[in-house]
């Protein structure tokens, strides 16, 4: 993964040796950054925390809530792909400032009318977390070379903080302003806070402005469609993937047909976003350091897997306890992008691997919540919606033992 957004750096005609941090307007630019990561999450969690409402406030089904869900990895696999390209054309600076605007933009437009309009407004927000996604840990590398480490780690915890505050501050939202569009809209001002600070940070950072060429002498690389291992690496992340958009966007709802408040629901959210941030800062260094990742690769699976099977048998025994696991369950994916790195001999193949995988397991993962909702809406239940997610984590834990063990592409 750190090579790919290497690449990706040399690709957008950046600099990874200089440090504009060095020079003046680091905090400002670290402030930036982490108010950047936090609106990565809360068009997402937040829909997640009010979806019941926004259904029937809409009319509608709970497969069009499952399509709803499903959006975010949709633009994930795709508009991703365009941020390098989008970067080399207008720079850093002017794309990570259009990605903010465009969030904030289908933030507002998402509750201005009926379902497809808050389709159409979610897949626009979606499409500027897609960008920011992949840019922010390029702005990472090429203004923090020599603190990578701490600001990687402290994006990762912004991503986490995100994601927690849109769905416990979105509840008590709803109540304040009157109904869930007024809550949901609400997001699109941390946004425009964003947005102002990120320009006015990077506004003497000559290197993110650049819109310079890509490297014309790049050696084309070898196709790996056709290499098993990386589709074992795909499969295992797009099932970490289905897993972590089916539990944000469908939990709370599972949580308050079991009895649990609007409130209660949305913080429980929070807290399994809150969950994977130690675990992510702390064991993907551990298990990078073994030949082997598969122990610990189906050792989290494991977790997950416990809380799958306490809200599928009894949801209102201890909802706390099923969402710490699922928490604990979820934090994988700092595994499973450590897998990509691993399993790929140089970057190169490091980037490729991580395009496919990303690219193709994101949208093998958006299929998830759109499955589950429909499931949910055949059958009237959960049962069968959770035995579907439980086949999911046992797929993931099978590739992702094979995908963690000591091989390359």
């Amino acid at each position: 993964m750190a090579i790919e957004r290497e690449a990706s750096v040399r690709a957008a005609g950046e600099h990874p040796g200089r440090t504009p941090a060095a020079l003046g307007g680091g905090l400002l630019l670290a402030v930036a950054v982490v108010l950047t990561a936090l609106n990565l999450r809360p068009a997402i969690t937040s829909a997640g925390a009010v979806l019941d409402e926004v259904r029937d406030g809409l009319g509608a089904s709970d497969t069009w809530a499952g399509a709803l869900t499903t959006l975010p990895g949709l633009c994930f696999a795709v508009a991703g792909l365009a941020a390098p390209r989008l970067a080399r054309r207008v720079g850093l600076r002017s794309a990570v400032a259009g990605a903010l605007v465009v969030l904030g933009a289908g933030l507002v437009l998402r509750v201005l009318n009926g379902p497809f309009v808050v389709l159409g407004g979610t897949l626009i927000a979606c499409t500027g977390i897609a960008l920011a996604n992949v840019l922010i840990p390029v702005v990472v590398k090429a203004s923090f070379a020599t603190r990578v480490g701490l600001m990687t780690g402290v994006y990762t915890a912004a991503l986490q903080a995100g994601g927690a505050l849109g769905s416990s501050v979105t509840p008590p939202l709803d109540s304040a302003v009157g109904g869930w569009r007024g809550a949901l809209a609400s997001w699109a001002a941390l946004a425009a806070v964003a947005v102002v600070v990120w320009l006015v940070a990077t506004r003497t950072l000559s290197p993110l402005r650049s819109a310079a060429a890509a490297n014309p002498g790049e050696t084309p690389r070898r196709s790996l469609l056709r290499v098993p291992l990386a589709w074992v690496v795909t499969v295992f992340f797009g099932c970490q993937a289905c897993l972590a958009y089916i539990v944000m966007g469908w939990l709370p709802q599972v949580l308050m047909d079991a009895g649990v408040s609007r409130g209660d629901a949305g913080l429980l959210l929070g807290l399994v976003s809150l969950l994977g941030l130690p675990v992510s800062l702390t064991i993907p260094a551990l298990a990078a350091r073994r030949g082997s990742q598969s122990g610990w690769i189906v050792g989290l699976g494991a977790f997950g897997i416990a809380g799958i099977l306490g809200l599928m048998l009894a949801p209102a025994a201890s909802p706390v306890v099923w969402s710490v696991l699922l928490g604990i369950g979820m934090s994988v994916f700092s595994l499973a992008l450590t897998t990509i790195a691993l399993r790929a001999r140089d970057g190169g193949d490091t980037a490729a691997l991580s395009g496919m995988a990303q690219g193709l397991g994101y949208l093998l993962a958006a299929l998830g919540p759109f499955l589950f909702g429909l499931l949910h809406d055949l059958t009237g239940g959960w049962t069968v919606p959770f035995a579907f997610l439980l086949a999911v984590v046992l797929a993931q834990c099978a590739f992702g033992y094979v995908a963690g063990r000591p091989r390359y592409v």
